[in-house]
C-alpha cells in the first residue's frame, strides 16, 4: 500500500534530475561549462584541505598507537561506570571526535559484539548519530578557508560532543532503562 509520501520520495530524486537541466536551459545557463566550474573548485578545495585531513588522521593513528587511548579510557572508566555507561562505549566516546570513519568502525563492532537491541547497541548507535567529528570538521572547514585560529570553535564542539554523549545515556536509559 503506497501513500502520498511514498510516491513523492520515490520520484523526489529524479524529478530533482530532470527539473535542474530544465531550469538551467529556460535561464539560458549554460550547465556544462558550470558543471566543469563546479568540478575546478571541488577539485582545488581537496587540494587545499588535504594537508589537515592528513594531519587528523596521522594525530588519531599517533593517539591510539601510543597507548594514550587506553590510558584515558583506564582514567575515565569508574566515572562512565557510577552513571550507567559501559566501559565498552568508551572507545567510541574518545575516538567520534576524531574520526567519523574510526567511530563507524567501533560502533559496528559493538553492534556485531552485543547486537543492535543489547543496551551496548543502543547506546552507541545513538551516540554515533548524536555527536560529530569535531576534530575533522574544524580541519576541513576551517582549513577550506584558511582560518587558523580555532580555538574557541574546538572547546564548543568537544562541548556540543558531550553534551550529545550525556543526552545519549540520559535517552537510552529513559527510552529503554538501564543495563
Amino acid at each position: 500500500m503506497f501513500t502520498i509520501l511514498d510516491t513523492v520520495s520515490r520520484w523526489a530524486i529524479p524529478l530533482m534530475i530532470a527539473l535542474v537541466p530544465a531550469w538551467a536551459l529556460l535561464k539560458r545557463v549554460d550547465v556544462y561549462t558550470e558543471f566543469l566550474d563546479g568540478a575546478r573548485e571541488a577539485v582545488e578545495l581537496g587540494v587545499r584541505i588535504l594537508p589537515y585531513v592528513v594531519s587528523i588522521f596521522v594525530a588519531l593513528g599517533i593517539f591510539r598507537a601510543s597507548g594514550a587511548m587506553d590510558l584515558v579510557a583506564a582514567a575515565l572508566r569508574p566515572l562512565l561506570d557510577r552513571f550507567g555507561v559501559p566501559h565498552e562505549v568508551l572507545p567510541l566516546m574518545l575516538i567520534r571526535p576524531l574520526s567519523g570513519s574510526g567511530a563507524l568502525g567501533i560502533t559496528a563492532e559493538l553492534l556485531r559484539r552485543w547486537g543492535p537491541d543489547s543496551y551496548i547497541g543502543r547506546l552507541a548507535s545513538t551516540m554515533q548519530g548524536s555527536t560529530d567529528t569535531t576534530f575533522y570538521v574544524l580541519s576541513v572547514y576551517f582549513g577550506a578557508v584558511g582560518v587558523k585560529k580555532i580555538r574557541h570553535a574546538l572547546w564548543l564542539g568537544l562541548l556540543a560532543d558531550l553534551a550529545g554523549f550525556v543526552a545519549s545515556v540520559i535517552v537510552v536509559q529513559a527510552v529503554f532503562g538501564r543495563r
